[in-house]
């Protein structure tokens, strides 16, 4: 075990190493002039000058490389050209609404996905209705969806807050102002989820010893809970670590709507302005995220199947 720790921690480490080298050399590729863009058009040379003193694109792209990489090391991430604060102050300020975010969203397809997909193969005349149903969910822009909960649970039924956020003074306060946005986030992934699992499940059932507990007349409910839903929750694991990076950077457009101030505003922000500072954090930090998902995968792993063996 911690053998296989310490490999994954050095491919995540090497992982991490070619992300932030891709981020730079993309941000270098990059049409425009960041220095025109931020000064505007009238800038005199002085100020133009000091201003690419400050950012460092006054020295070769090889010396700003290694000079950002010296940062990270120290885990400086440089400073906002936008805010005029440091990028790891402001991740750190809007990481956690994100997280709870993409939490709430995973743990909400999940609930949906799954109860679908064991309706599905234990009542195969409704298999039909609901994979016509999660098709619908599925072809629906994620703004789409956001849009309708807000009139509907905002506006018509004004159930729960429309945008914003309180921050995390009251839990209570602060969930009802993510509940749509991790609706809208969860309806958008439940389809693929359902789709996974109901094939999964579907393959767990034609096994020997599934046929086998059915012969001595398990009821059928427990042959689906207690001897098909663990091995088939292998695959749905596999999928929910790539949902969970696939909503982190996705949620740009749920927070956009929902007008929240997490790490996809923050993104926005930061395009806008040709923050380039800012916007390297922010991609290495979704990196990084997405590694820690990939991670954390392997390990439940070991958790649900004895046989996965970490060698």
């Amino acid at each position: 075990m911690r053998g296989f720790l310490f490999r994954r921690l050095l491919l995540a480490l090497a992982t991490l190493w070619l992300s932030a080298t891709l981020v730079f050399a993309s941000l270098l590729l990059l049409p425009g002039d960041p220095v025109q863009a931020i000064l505007g058009l009238e800038a005199s040379p002085e100020a133009r000058a000091a201003l690419e003193r400050s950012l460092g694109l006054d020295k070769p792209p090889l010396a700003r490389y290694l000079d950002w990489l010296g940062g990270l090391a120290r885990m400086d991430l440089g400073e906002s050209i936008r805010y005029g604060k440091p990028v790891a102050e402001l991740l750190e300020e809007r990481l956690s609404l994100s997280l709870a975010l993409v939490f709430l969203g995973l743990l909400g397809a999940l609930a949906l996905a799954l109860p679908l997909a064991l309706l599905a193969v234990r009542f195969p005349p409704l298999d039909l209705a609901l994979s016509g149903l999660v098709t619908v969910l599925q072809s629906l822009p994620t703004f789409f969806l956001g849009v309708v909960f807000l009139y509907l649970f905002a506006v018509h039924l004004p159930l729960l807050p429309a945008s914003g956020f309180p921050g995390w003074a009251s839990p209570r306060e602060a969930l009802r102002h993510l509940l749509l946005p991790a609706l809208t986030l969860a309806l958008s992934r439940a389809a693929i989820l359902f789709r996974m699992a109901r094939a999964s499940l579907l393959e767990v059932l034609s096994q020997d010893y599934i046929r086998t507990a059915r012969a001595k007349g398990v009821p059928e409910p427990s042959v689906l809970l207690k001897h098909a839903l663990k091995p088939a929750s292998l695959p749905l694991v596999t999928l929910l670590g790539l949902e969970g990076g696939f909503l982190l950077t996705g949620a740009v457009v749920v927070e956009a709507v929902f007008a929240l101030p997490g790490l996809g505003s923050l993104a926005l922000t930061a395009l806008e302005a040709r923050d380039y500072p800012l916007l390297q954090g922010l991609v290495l930090t979704m990196a990084a995220l997405i590694v820690l998902f990939n991670v954390l995968v392997d390990l439940l792993y070991g958790l649900l199947d004895p046989r996965v063996e970490y060698a």
